[in-house]
């Protein structure tokens, strides 16, 4: 009050005081991401209690950590669980098991667990996050096939007696490489965008329908992209669509099932965290990892 008064007895314009949900105009400090043209900030509490802004677009909540709070434990937890889902799924699907009367790898168990994770991570960190993970995770995978190739490559001692059970295991062909680092991409690129672009469309409500649409979209690419790129001249076409739908529909039904651990993981993130990122004005190219 003093210096209101003694702001008005030297001649100060007095600013309007702000509504309580809004503390400043503008794009937010300086060295903050940048935001659109008339973004309002307001502090909230995030990850252990740190200081935090959100973004607020046109009536849209969308969140962004300060500088120093951008990479927070949480994001950093759920990137580690979604580039190991993705390795140990590339390393365990050379294995088939039986479902009844359908034929499918073994990564069935963890693989979907990857798309999960990709809706966790748009769902509450944005597209831009979820971009920049699904580069690290094919940058770690292409880490990991590079060690694995190194490993068949080096000569055996002389005690090592089980070269072709390593090469018939972990040795994939460059094809089957190819055709798996083409669907990863393609499909969780899908899902991301899917997710984001939904969630905008149905201001952040119906979180299942979401979830399951982006899996039905990217597990249907990834599905058809890596079976058809590996198989398409090795297996009758009724075949290799059959293989197609099944998996799909497993991974599909996976999806399905697991959304009440979904709706439980976002809500703890969302809390923890202190983000709930809309992805409006977002620049979608997939090819852009940075910013």
């Amino acid at each position: 009050r003093r210096l209101k008064r003694a702001g008005a007895a030297r001649g100060w314009a007095t600013p309007p005081a702000p509504s309580p949900a809004v503390l400043e105009w503008g794009p937010g400090p300086a060295g903050s991401p940048e935001v659109a043209d008339g973004d309002l900030w307001e502090p909230f509490a995030g990850w252990g209690g740190a200081r935090t802004r959100k973004a607020i677009f046109t009536g849209e909540e969308s969140t962004m950590a300060q500088p120093e709070r951008r990479t927070t434990m949480g994001l950093v937890v759920v990137a580690a669980l979604f580039v190991t889902t993705l390795i140990t799924a590339n390393i365990i699907a050379v294995k088939l098991i039986a479902a009844g009367p359908w034929l499918l790898p073994a990564a069935i168990v963890i693989f979907p667990v990857s798309y999960i994770i990709g809706d966790l991570l748009t769902e509450v960190y944005g597209y831009r996050r979820a971009r920049q993970v699904i580069w690290l995770g094919f940058l770690c995978n292409l880490v990991a096939v590079a060690a694995i190739w190194a490993g068949q490559v080096l000569p055996g001692a002389a005690v090592w007696d089980a070269q072709a059970a390593y090469e018939r295991i972990l040795g994939l062909t460059p094809r089957l490489l190819a055709a798996s680092f083409v669907a990863y991409l393609a499909g969780e690129f899908a899902n991301a965008y899917v997710l984001a672009r939904l969630k905008v469309a149905t201001q952040g409500r119906w979180l299942w329908l979401r979830t399951v649409s982006s899996t039905v979209v990217g597990q249907g690419l990834d599905s058809a992209l890596f079976l058809g790129l590996a198989f398409f001249d090795t297996l009758p076409l009724p075949v290799l669509l059959q293989l197609v739908a099944t998996q799909w529909l497993a991974k599909v039904a996976y999806e399905a099932a697991a959304t009440p651990l979904t709706y439980l993981a976002v809500g703890v993130l969302k809390r923890v965290e202190g983000l709930d990122v809309y992805d409006r004005g977002v620049a979608f190219n997939p090819l852009r990892v940075v910013g």
